[in-house]
């Protein structure tokens, strides 16, 4: 019963992270006029581009000015322009909060939709197959390597690890993907440039896949690259730290066999920030790279809240907000439930 209830406390409390992070949003976005900045500015564009289409059929200047006045009061409280902020944003997020994310302002689908949820969903596969399969590629290298060389400290593997780890972490992912695009694309010519399919894509639904496969070769492995380098290395500390614990001398002191020693007393010790840094890296995969999105023109989520942002879609913004914010509480309630089968020491 303790249990349940510390879950359930747990819950709550990341129901309530959820709902702030949504909250703080709208009044950031509310109260520095940023808003109404964004709506306004796509008021006047409409009505300008309507003055230019208008002027060629109505003749009358007063004419014109009446109708384009009758349409921007149209649009003014058709955008919610004619309420102030704090009525307007709350509604949109609750309705952002309920999942029912409404029509984006600015952003379509490939096939010309507005719903914020179908430009999500359109977009998120391609996330988890370039973000996330690099993640977890990394993550299940990281794990094997790191677990090695932490009981082998200062052998040639760790020195070669140690360095690899450093250069992986400084080098930017928009140069390592430029470099690949050169060799592998420019000079070589075994991968595309870029871009999701070929031009035009393959009809049948098995070449497509494997066209996209084929596609994702090189974005993948930017990635990976990048980001192998700083889970070896973390996992290495962790583990190493915890092999040098006293209660792993004294198992050794009572002459246990050593793969006792490092799947029960190390590993085991070790497994939740291991696993801490696996969940919360493939929650935070699911927001994207945009800068290996944007090199390889890859439509993903990353790509597509630069886009939001750029355009200034607010109701995009405050969606995708919202989507990587329950992602993060999904994975943290994991991690709860995760730590008690791995610390029995969390259960009291």
């Amino acid at each position: 019963m303790g249990l349940a209830r510390t879950l359930i406390f747990r819950a709550t409390t990341l129901a309530l992270v959820l709902i702030l992070v949504v909250f703080f949003m709208v009044i950031i976005l509310g109260a520095t006029g940023t808003s109404d900045k964004i709506l306004q500015a796509m008021v006047n564009e409409e009505v300008m581009m309507l003055r230019q289409a208008l002027a060629k059929t109505i003749k009358d200047p007063e004419e014109l000015n009446r109708v384009l006045a009758i349409r921007k009061q149209e649009l003014m409280e058709f955008y919610g322009l004619t309420k102030p902020w704090y009525i307007r944003l709350p509604d949109m997020a609750w309705r952002v909060i309920t999942l029912d994310l409404g029509k984006a302002r600015t952003l379509k689908t490939f096939a010309g939709g507005n719903k914020v949820s179908e430009i999500i969903m359109e977009r998120l596969p391609n996330t988890i197959i370039l973000v996330t399969s690099a993640t977890a590629i990394s993550a299940l290298v990281g794990l094997i390597v790191g677990v090695r060389i932490a009981t082998r400290v200062g052998g040639l593997l760790d020195r070669i690890s140690s360095y690899f780890s450093a250069v992986s972490y400084a080098i930017p992912t928009w140069w390592i993907g430029i470099i690949l695009i050169l060799v592998f694309s420019f000079f070589l010519r075994l991968f595309p440039f870029g871009g999701l399919y070929s031009t035009p894509p393959p009809t049948d639904p098995f070449l497509r896949f494997l066209d996209m496969l084929w596609h994702a070769v090189l974005p993948v492995t930017t990635l990976v690259i990048a980001l192998v380098g700083v889970w070896i290395y973390t996992t290495r500390t962790i583990v190493l730290n915890t092999a040098q614990e006293d209660f792993v001398n004294a198992a050794r002191a009572k002459g246990f066999p050593e793969e006792l020693i490092r799947r029960r007393y190390i590993i085991r010790v070790a497994a939740p920030p291991i696993i801490t840094n696996v969940i919360l890296g493939l929650a935070t995969s699911i927001s994207g790279a945009i800068l290996t999105e944007t090199v390889f023109s890859w439509p993903g989520i990353g790509r597509l809240f630069y886009d939001a942002v750029l355009v200034m879609d607010e109701v995009v913004v405050i969606a995708l907000t919202y989507i990587f914010t329950l992602v993060y509480v999904v994975a943290r309630f994991i991690l709860e439930v995760l730590y008690v089968i791995l610390d029995p020491r969390v259960r009291y």
